[in-house]
């Protein structure tokens, strides 16, 4: 969600830490600021609505100086996106930064008012920093106010802590929400994650829950929850693996979507060995009963498509929750079954609090997440890359069919453990798989006639999305992208469901797209097309060649994908929905990569 830089450094920090604000625009924002430590010791801050170009442009008119600074970015919870309730947010001799939600801050001000010390924001986060330079003011060291403050907070929080006259300090800390630490030589650096600081350093300390960290510019000094000194590991960083930038494309959905062949192929390459699969021994799925899938958004969706495979081809059971409503529900787990936890970040709240619920509830716990070294890859039982590379549109479009393809090889493992597939089908579905990548190359040329579609899209108020089987949480996908992307209302449903009330709402005016892979279910989706089209509904037909020429005639238009993939074409027909999102936003010319009002990773609740 929120992005929080930090910099001690050797040189005029206001321009780095902008720069290393733009790294995280991906994770979304609505506001921006930063705050510094000049040469006389005076802390100053400035603050834009808007983009950073914004605040760039405050900073020429009203600069700021200094070797020490904090910066953020704001996607606004407590509180409008206003310059007011922009971060930082500063008090007496502190200013501070925050990702997380402060869940105890109308008891925190309610105390501090009652001693005439009142906010001048609609922010919980200014709580934070009213609190601190309370205890400033009362004679507190930094750190001693640092944690008498951090003793006081309830919630989730990274946070970032600048002080008045001390120029070679800051101080951060971090609970639930992610924070690292990079190392350099005379300077030390704070982010939300490794992306902000790879332009300043290869060297990463990720905190672990509940530590807080001293830096100076000799150092780095972490203590733990009970305020014991804590060793952590420092890591290296892949500085070439966190390049941000759009390789020639207009945006970096296009350039991620294009990336598709590429990165399938690599997490292929990474779990299959020729006709072997390439697991830790520990994922032996002959003792399973049941699988748990949890996810938000579209790795929820991810997991629903998954539930098909784990069902169909290893006969294993398989739930499919939703991150934010699964613990609430407080389901009864057995002692025999698998929880897994699909995330792009690794550090979704909702999710990572659905793993903590599973623990100690079921056999065994697995992250399927994109950042190795994220709280939910760190606290599962065991973690499983996706491979996907540094995904920046807000939007996922390389991260989900990663994630597919990493799904796809757990549910043929569990059917091979399980002897539900014998070599010679086992071989089959794994060339399915191994074809992949070229399709989805293939599958690549559906751009420009996604282009030519897009602006008659882009007149619709209502759009529906139809299918069957594994296709069904595609078409789900495909209308949550329309939605991020293009703000048209749109809605994804099971074909056999339109009879049951969404038929209701066909006219000439309503788009309706139609996945059908040519196959078992191919002539009852459709049978659901010809109902649409009996009532005047515009169908958009998105099918294979077999499937094209079938059913074709009567369309407002068609959509052909490769021929292939087997029981795991919902891959290869993500690309279509992601580039029909795409261009119908770019005809309507909405943001493509920060849609408003959404993150990348959102870290509370």
């Amino acid at each position: 969600m929120c992005g929080i830089v930090g910099i001690l450094g050797r040189h005029e920090v206001g321009p780095q830490l902008v720069e290393a604000l733009k790294r995280l625009e991906y994770r979304g924002y609505d506001s921006a600021g930063i705050a510094t430590v000049d040469a006389e010791g005076t802390l100053a801050r400035r603050r834009a609505v808007g983009k950073l170009v914004n605040l760039s442009d405050r900073l020429v008119h009203d600069p700021l100086t200094g070797l020490s600074g904090i910066g953020h970015t704001r996607w606004a919870t407590h509180g409008a996106a206003t310059e007011g309730n922009a971060h930082p947010h500063a008090h007496g001799a502190v200013a501070v930064v925050h990702n997380g939600i402060i869940e105890n801050y109308r008891e925190l001000r309610a105390e501090l008012a009652a001693e005439g010390i009142g906010p001048e924001t609609e922010t919980d986060t200014e709580t934070v920093a009213l609190l601190t330079g309370r205890y400033l003011a009362q004679g507190m060291t930094p750190l001693e106010a640092v944690r008498a403050t951090l003793a006081r907070l309830e919630g989730a929080f990274a946070l970032a802590f600048l002080f008045d006259r001390e120029g070679d300090l800051m101080i951060g800390a971090r609970k639930g929400s992610p924070l690292a630490v990079g190392h350099g030589d005379g300077e030390m650096f704070l982010g939300s994650d490794a992306i902000a600081l790879a332009p300043f350093t290869d060297r990463i300390t990720y905190l672990e829950d509940g530590d807080h960290v001293v830096l100076t510019r000799a150092g780095a000094e972490v203590f733990d929850a009970a305020g014991r000194r804590a060793n952590r590991d420092m890591a290296r960083i892949d500085v070439g693996a966190t390049a941000i930038d759009k390789a020639g494309h207009r945006h970096f959905m296009a350039k991620e979507i294009a990336e598709q062949p590429r990165v399938v192929e690599d997490v292929l390459t990474h779990y299959l060995d020729g006709d072997r699969i390439v697991l830790p021994e520990a994922m032996d799925f002959r003792e399973v009963d049941r699988i748990v899938l949890v996810g938000c958004g579209t790795a929820h969706l991810a997991g629903h498509v998954a539930k098909y495979w784990f069902e169909q081809i290893a006969g294993l059971p398989c739930d499919i929750d939703i991150a934010s409503e699964f613990r609430y529900r407080e389901p009864p787990l057995s002692d025999r079954s698998w929880a897994i936890f699909v995330s792009q970040s690794g550090e979704t709240a909702d999710t990572l609090a659905a793993l903590h619920y599973a623990q100690g509830r079921v056999a065994k716990t697995i992250g399927v997440v994109n950042v190795g070294t994220s709280a939910i890859a760190r606290e599962a039982d065991l973690a499983l890359p996706t491979l996907a590379g540094v995904e920046v549109c807000v939007a996922s479009s390389k991260a989900f069919t990663c994630q597919l393809t990493v799904l796809a090889v757990l549910a043929l493992k569990a059917a091979r453990d399980r002897g539900r597939l014998d070599d010679a089908a086992l071989a089959a579905h794994l060339a399915d798989l191994r074809a992949m990548p070229a399709l989805l190359a293939q599958a690549l040329n559906v751009s420009e006639d996604c282009r030519e579609l897009a602006g008659w899209l882009a007149e619709a108020q209502d759009v529906l999305y139809l299918g069957r089987g594994g296709l069904y949480p595609v078409a789900l996908e495909g209308a949550l992208k329309l939605k991020e992307l293009s703000y048209i209302h749109a809605e994804g449903y099971a074909s056999g469901e339109l009879k049951h009330g969404p038929i209701a709402l066909i006219d000439r005016n309503v788009p309706v797209v139609v996945l059908a892979q040519s196959g078992p279910l191919f002539d009852k989706t459709v049978s659901n097309m010809q109902e649409v089209m009996a009532r005047h509904g515009q169908v958009l037909l998105v099918s294979d060649p077999e499937g094209v020429e079938r059913a074709g005639a009567g369309t407002h238009a068609t959509l052909t994908v490769p021929q292939g993939g087997g029981a795991f074409a919902p891959i290869l027909y993500a690309v279509p929905m992601q580039y029909l999102a795409y261009h119908t936003a770019v005809a309507k010319g909405t943001d493509v990569d920060q849609p408003r009002n959404l993150a990348k990773s959102v870290t509370v609740e």
